[in-house]
């Protein structure tokens, strides 16, 4: 599958940054098996790319994403015909190895957040490293309004660790909507913008970031994400101590410091 072939994703490439954009406006870009089956390509083909060193991710018309698509939640198969298989889980396994791939993928990801974020939508959102939400944002655990556990899709990992055990559980427990003001109260949400902003706000981390040495960005997503599960600060530390000799050794490293010294932006290489 290639990047052309996707139907309910769209991958606009503008040089080390990748735009993805949830792509079913007409569904409010609600999660089917294709979408499932297109996301996982991607997110797995980003561990094996270097070109790509941000991805920002967003959703077309009026929502990020609301979730499951109810309409087609009984379907077996994508439209290819395949038969989702994720870990022995069927499709609940098929669409959670998503979210690990998220996870794992060693480029920063960015979601811009507008109308609704709700249950796997709203699960996008926790994974993703940096989050800024428009004004009109609405989001909320929408799994339990439906008869189900809101611990699905990494919810119950992501958002205590995000926002607390306290507002977890009420978001959680009740399937309340979070709107955007809140959000940015409890820091589950970087800035909250105006919605014809929302492109344009992901511009200034975007540049930052690429100021930064390709290894050094992504050895510290990875180091984070392993130091939040840490038992110990020895066991975080131990990470520090090899990303930071990993990266020292690295070619970007000694011209990070020698432009440092000489008043100067870097010009790093990824070597």
């Amino acid at each position: 599958m290639t990047l052309e072939e996707f139907e309910t994703i769209r991958v606009e490439r503008e040089g080390p940054v990748d735009w993805l954009v949830l792509n079913r406006p007409q569904a409010l870009n609600s999660i089917n098996t294709q979408m499932v089956t297109e996301l996982r390509h991607y997110f797995h083909g980003l561990s094996e790319n270097a070109s790509t060193r941000i991805v920002v991710m967003r959703g077309e018309g009026r929502a990020f994403c609301a979730g499951l698509d109810i309409k087609q939640a009984g379907s077996t198969t994508d439209d290819a015909g395949h038969r989702p298989v994720g870990g022995g889980w069927g499709f609940q396994g098929y669409l959670a190895e998503v979210y690990i791939a998220m996870r794992r993928c060693p480029q920063p990801i960015i979601s811009l957040l507008h109308g609704p974020v709700c249950g796997g939508g709203f699960a996008f959102a926790l994974a993703s490293d940096i989050r800024i939400a428009a004004e009109s944002v609405r989001m909320n655990a929408a799994f339990i309004r439906i008869g189900l556990s809101s611990c699905d899709m990494g919810t119950s990992y992501f958002l205590p660790r995000l926002v607390g055990t306290a507002l977890a559980s009420e978001l959680m427990l009740t399937g309340r909507f979070i709107k955007a003001q809140r959000a940015l109260a409890t820091g589950l949400v970087s800035e909250v913008v105006a919605d014809a902003d929302l492109g344009a706000a992901a511009l200034p981390y975007l540049e930052e970031m690429l100021t930064t040495s390709p290894m050094g960005l992504r050895l510290t997503k990875e180091g984070l994400n392993m130091a939040i599960d840490a038992n110990s600060l020895e066991s975080a530390m131990a990470i520090e101590n090899r990303n930071q000799v990993l990266c020292s050794r690295s070619e970007d490293a000694k011209e990070g410091m020698k432009a440092f010294l000489e008043k100067r932006p870097p010009v790093y290489t990824g070597r």
